[in-house]
C-alpha cells in the first residue's frame, strides 16, 4: 500500500500509538496524581463511586504513593521513565518504517492516564490539519480496563468536537502473525545467549475474575496467546504455564496469582525458570521491578536456582513492523 490509495492528503492522516501511562517524575506528589486518574475510571475501578473516592482519597493515595515512589525510583532511567521513554523510541521507529513504505503520516503517541493526554494529541493533530486516526491502542489482548478505556475518551473527544474526526481503532492483535512471530522469535533469541530453562511462565496483568464474568474477553485473550506461543516454539502445555499479576484489594481476580505460582514452582521439580510478559508492549514498573525484581527473590527464596526475566518487545524491530502492519491495514481503503 502507498498514499496513492489514499483519497486525501497525506497531511491529514495521523497514527496514534496510545499506552497506560507514567507519572511525570518519580516523586510522591506526581504519583499521587497518576495514580488519582488512572484509579478513578470506572473502567479501572467500577465500584460506587461515592465510596471509591473516599477509600482512594483517605486510604490508598495518601500510603500508596509513597511505596509506589521508592518502586519508581528504583526503575527509574536517566531519560526519564522507562515506559515513556520506551514509548517515545516505538513512535520515532514507527514514523521511520512507514515513510519508508511510502506512507509518511504523522505518528504520535498519547496516554489514557498522565501526559500527553489523548485529547490533547488530538487537539494538536487537529490544528495542523489532520482529519482521520488510526488509534493504536498497546494491548495484544482486549480488556475493557485498557483498550475500552481509551475507547471511552475517544468517545468524550468526540463529544465536544462540532467538527468530527474520523477514527479507526484497533481492538486487539494477539491472534497477528507478525505478534506471534516477534514473540516467539523475542524467546528464542533469549534462548540462543542464556539457553533454556525448565519451564517458560507467561504472567499476565490480572483483572478481577468478575470482569470476565461480565463478558470480559481478556482471559481467552490470555490463554490463546499462550497456546499459540507453545505451538510456535514447540513446547508442551507443561514447559509453557500462565499467571496474573499485579492484583489488588480482596476481590478474587484471575488465577493462578503470579507470586504463589512462583512459590510452587520449586517444590515441583522447576527450579531454572524464565519469565515473559506478553501482555506489556513496553518495559514498565511491573515488569522491570514487579516481575523481574520482586518474584525473582520469591522464586529464589522458595528454592528456585535460576530466574531470567525476557524484556518487552519494546522497539525492537519485529515489534515495529507489526505496529506499521496494523497501521496500514487501517489505512487501507482511507
Amino acid at each position: 500500500m502507498t498514499s496513492r490509495h489514499l483519497s486525501l492528503p497525506l497531511s491529514q492522516y495521523a497514527v496514534v500509538l496510545v499506552n497506560l501511562g507514567t507519572p511525570d517524575e518519580p516523586t510522591v506528589p506526581a504519583i499521587q496524581r497518576y495514580l488519582k486518574q488512572f484509579l478513578s475510571d470506572q473502567r479501572v475501578v467500577d465500584y460506587p463511586a461515592w465510596l471509591w473516592q473516599i477509600i482512594l482519597r483517605g486510604i490508598i493515595l495518601p500510603f500508596r504513593g509513597r511505596r509506589v515512589a521508592k518502586l519508581y525510583q528504583s526503575i527509574w532511567w536517566p531519560e526519564g521513565s522507562p515506559l515513556r521513554v520506551i514509548t517515545e523510541r516505538q513512535t520515532a521507529a514507527l514514523s521511520s518504517r512507514l515513510m519508508m513504505a511510502g506512507m509518511p503520516v504523522q505518528v504520535r503517541y498519547a496516554m489514557t492516564y498522565g501526559n500527553p493526554s489523548i485529547s490533547s494529541v488530538l487537539d494538536e493533530l487537529r490544528a495542523q490539519g489532520v482529519e482521520r486516526f488510526v488509534v493504536l491502542p498497546l494491548y495484544p489482548q482486549y480488556s475493557a480496563t485498557t483498550t475500552a478505556a481509551i475507547s471511552d475518551q475517544l468517545a468524550h473527544y468526540q463529544l465536544q468536537q462540532r467538527d468530527l474526526p474520523q477514527i479507526r481503532l484497533v481492538k486487539n492483535y494477539h491472534h497477528e502473525l507478525t505478534y506471534r512471530q516477534a514473540l516467539a522469535g523475542s524467546v528464542r533469541a533469549h534462548w540462543q545467549q542464556h539457553g533454556q530453562a525448565d519451564a517458560l511462565l507467561l504472567s499476565f496483568h490480572g483483572i478481577p475474575e468478575r470482569f470476565v464474568r461480565l463478558g470480559d474477553p481478556y482471559e481467552r485473550h490470555c490463554r490463546e496467546t499462550a497456546a499459540n506461543l507453545a505451538a510456535d516454539l514447540g513446547l508442551n502445555a507443561e514447559q509453557v504455564l500462565v499467571s496474573f499479576q499485579s492484583r489488588v484489594g480482596k476481590e478474587k481476580w484471575l488465577q493462578p496469582y503470579t507470586d504463589q505460582l512462583l512459590e510452587q514452582l520449586p517444590g515441583k521439580g522447576i527450579k531454572k525458570l524464565q519469565v515473559l510478559c506478553p501482555a506489556f508492549s513496553a518495559d514498565c514498573l511491573e515488569t522491570l521491578e514487579e516481575i523481574a525484581v520482586e518474584n525473582c527473590e520469591v522464586f529464589l527464596h522458595a528454592g528456585g536456582e535460576s530466574y531470567q526475566y525476557i524484556k518487552a518487545l519494546n522497539d525492537s524491530p519485529c515489534h515495529i513492523q507489526l505496529f506499521a502492519q496494523l497501521a496500514l491495514q487501517q489505512l487501507q481503503g482511507w
